[in-house]
């Protein structure tokens, strides 16, 4: 996307999802100690890149060890509570020790309750210096022709074995579908001929920014992950949508639900899923930009 910064690659968290939902908790804990020393890693790999970038400042998203006591070091999370079923306040707590690390934290969610995030984004937390920048996006919102080019346009994202499984089950359920559909796999893999049995579906591995940001306004409709990512993206380009939350993951089941209740879009579970219920969407508002809420973006710590 920005070919004229520098980049340097951050090791690898090396997170992998289970097959059944009910099970990653505890595979997450089988992992912490894989964490812990990527953790290390990055405080390791921050310190040579003060020294050899002059950096003067730290914005890290969501990276525990991306900070240093030398320079201004703020965290982005959206999360101020972790939800993770039964240990969900043990995880908060743990997030928002690492949170403490950092000078600052900026939610990218708006203020007032429930915002986007719901009780993920807003909670008060003692000694830490806590703003709400908004939602951040990527995408802009432009006028488009009131004919959509596609009836449908689906998003696939995250962790295997669980992006290939409900892709998997996806294109047999579209096997029959007649509107247009453009699916994006979600895997930054070179472009082969990616073919399937119903000619009005076009599959693609990934698009980039501006053809993403396109391609989602001349769509009818967005099936996808409830990411709060995505999320903020489609509060930016007014779309509609249709989630299916990874299995497992409490932190998507739960955004599925709170949308479902403010009545922006409705959710299935990844094994009841099939296209004949995208037809729910109708009773459903789709998501809009909260344009009366202003906020300020924080970038006064680093002056």
């Amino acid at each position: 996307e920005f070919p004229q910064l520098a980049s340097f690659p951050l090791p690898d968290y090396g997170i992998r999802y289970t097959k059944r939902g009910g099970l990653l908790k505890y595979r997450l804990l089988f992992d912490a100690p894989k964490i812990l020393s990527v953790i290390r890693k990055e405080e390791q790999l921050v310190e040579k890149l003060m020294e050899q970038e002059n950096i003067s400042g730290i914005i890290s998203d969501n990276r525990f060890g991306v900070r240093s006591g030398k320079v201004p070091s703020v965290y982005i999370t959206h999360q101020l509570n972790v939800l993770s079923g039964s240990t969900s306040a043990l995880t908060g707590k743990l997030h928002r020790k690492i949170i403490s690390r950092f000078d600052a934290c900026w939610i990218p969610d708006y203020p007032e309750f429930p915002g986007l995030g719901g009780k993920l984004s807003h909670r008060k937390i003692k000694g830490t210096d806590v703003r709400y920048t908004g939602p951040l996006s990527r995408f802009k919102k432009t006028a488009v022709p009131p004919d959509k080019k596609y009836d449908l346009l689906i998003l696939l994202s995250g962790p295997e074995p669980q992006r290939s499984l409900l892709e998997q089950k996806l294109l047999v359920e579209l096997k029959n579908y007649r509107g247009k559909v453009l699916f994006i796999r979600g895997s930054i893999q070179p472009e082969k001929n990616l073919q399937s049995e119903n000619p009005n579906l076009i599959i693609k591995n990934y698009l980039l920014q501006k053809e993403l940001e396109q391609a989602i306004l001349k769509s009818k409709l967005i099936l996808s992950r409830p990411g709060y990512s995505t999320i903020m993206d489609l509060e930016k380009l007014h779309a509609n949508a249709f989630f299916i939350p990874t299995p497992g993951q409490t932190e998507q089941e739960y955004l599925a639900r709170l949308h479902k209740q403010l009545g922006n879009a409705p959710y299935a579970s990844q094994n009841e899923i099939s296209i004949k219920m995208l037809k729910k969407t109708a009773d459903y508002t789709g998501f809009g930009e909260k344009s009366a809420i202003k906020t300020t973006f924080p970038f006064q710590i680093f002056k």
